[in-house]
């Protein structure tokens, strides 16, 4: 049954010129592999950030000296900005962007041993900076 089922579907997309598979080459999807893993980090830290994370709010007012209402107003609005990145590089990808993005990767995994959680919380998030960054290189090296 199963096979005469396919059959009558590829014989219907056969007929209305849809035969064959969508490929993509190996390029674009290491395009959108980078896409989809840059965009997923945003916006899990970004909805994270909105949620009012303890931790992050506790690093904000460590760091800037500002109240925990403030820090947290703080976050909100970050979290807002990454969560709009995210969806800025699925939709259309922006170099400038991008280099933002790895700035920031790089920070805030730096921030870790600046309040003393510690370096290995650095060091494991390198892909927080280098995917940005990565997929910078891979639209600047073809010219886009």
């Amino acid at each position: 049954m199963g096979c005469k089922l396919y059959n009558q579907i590829k014989q219907t997309n056969d007929a209305r010129g849809l035969s064959g598979t969508i490929s993509m080459t190996n390029e674009k999807k290491i395009e959108w592999l980078l896409r989809v893993g840059v965009a997923g980090e945003f916006f899990g830290h970004g909805m994270l950030s909105i949620g009012g994370k303890k931790d992050w709010i506790g690093w904000i007012s460590q760091l800037t000296h500002v109240s925990s209402p403030m820090a947290t107003t703080l976050l909100f609005w970050v979290g807002v900005v990454d969560v709009a990145l995210a969806l800025i590089i699925l939709v259309r990808p922006v170099k400038p962007l991008l280099l933002w993005m790895a700035f920031w990767g790089f920070w805030t995994a730096l921030v870790r041993p600046i309040v003393g959680v510690g370096w290995l919380d650095f060091i494991e998030r390198s892909a927080n900076w280098a995917a940005p960054l990565a997929l910078f290189y891979f639209y600047k090296g073809r010219g886009k």
